[in-house]
């Protein structure tokens, strides 16, 4: 046996070890009953059809079905809620996206606990949000729309789908970073937020990528910058906000699942296992990328750190804007 045969086979032995602990882990646990995956939104929104997509996924790993419960209201905090009182028993699941961590700062009293409550399962992916602006802005840069924002302060419009989510905290973070005022215009939704920019009502808008792709392709809006630390898969050639002139911006419409926080760390591992599954099968990873979200492998533990760090983050931005949510 030559020296670079070893080699390999000790590097394969060494992989194979590095595996064995979510191996064995999946070996001790796996659903005996269909597993509940609560969507605290209505059906057909994007974290609706990331949570359909992973439930087929995970039923195929597990051998249980996973049968989405859509439980919209409340700005998610209904079906939040019935997830965080469930049995910990890795039969229940909560669909997260980043306004997870955004709502302890935008509700003073949520009926749970968001960083005790729950345990995290996995991190999906990253869903890039994009800055566009109406031609007639006159900024074709990131660097431009700060200078017009400092230099005529509260004239720039911008425009989100709500109060308080995040297309409206990720334009507020943008002026905070840059030490720049806006003023806010808001919307029922992004369709509508999107028609008025293209009307000219408005001069930008951070827009998820699905609603913006079709109009910066026609050329009808210009796109200024993704809100990611890095470019999008879904729009290579637009850079990022933090690349483009704005050191330290970073905004992710982030997808995940979490779990009741009792849940026995093996049903937690095995889900997450399922998950990792899912998102590395070809046709989900293109059909994520087709609503503007990129997959992203992450442990358990990191993205229960991530989730700590945005509640943290907006727990600055969002107190000093005095928010009014109903």
């Amino acid at each position: 046996m030559n020296a670079q045969y070893r080699s390999r086979i000790g590097r394969a032995l060494l992989c194979a070890l590095a595996t064995l602990p979510s191996a064995v882990a999946y070996a001790q646990w796996t659903p005996t009953r269909p597993v509940r995956l609560v969507v605290p939104y209505p059906p057909g929104g994007a974290n609706d059809i990331v949570g359909r997509m992973l439930a087929q996924k995970m039923t195929e790993r597990l051998g249980q079905n996973f049968v989405v419960d859509n439980r919209g209201g409340g700005n998610t905090i209904i079906g939040s809620g019935l997830v965080a009182n469930a049995p910990a028993d890795g039969h229940t699941l909560l669909m997260v996206a980043a306004g997870h961590a955004i709502n302890p700062s935008l509700y003073p009293k949520l009926p749970y606990n968001t960083a005790k409550d729950f345990a995290p399962v996995a991190l999906v992916g990253d869903g890039a949000y994009v800055l566009v602006a109406h031609p007639g802005a006159g900024v074709n840069t990131v660097g431009e729309l700060v200078a017009l924002a400092k230099a005529k302060p509260g004239q720039v419009t911008y425009a989100s789908s709500s109060i308080g989510n995040l297309t409206h905290l990720a334009a507020e973070l943008f002026a905070s970073l840059a030490g720049a005022t806006m003023l806010h215009v808001p919307y029922k939704g992004g369709g509508p937020a999107m028609v008025d920019l293209l009307g000219g009502r408005v001069s930008i808008f951070f827009s998820t990528v699905a609603v913006a792709r079709p109009n910066i392709q026609s050329g009808k809006v210009r796109a200024l910058g993704v809100t990611t630390p890095k470019r999008s898969l879904a729009l290579p050639n637009v850079p990022s906000i933090a690349e483009a002139g704005l050191p330290g911006y970073e905004v992710s419409g982030w997808y995940g699942m979490v779990v009741p926080s009792a849940t026995p760390k093996a049903a937690i591992a095995a889900l997450h296992a399922a998950v990792q599954y899912g998102i590395a099968q070809p046709d989900i990873k293109e059909r994520l990328l087709g609503v503007g979200v990129e997959a992203v492998e992450m442990s358990s533990a990191q993205f229960g750190a991530r989730i700590d760090a945005d509640i943290a983050k907006w727990n600055k931005v969002v107190p000093p804007l005095k928010i009014k949510v109903e």
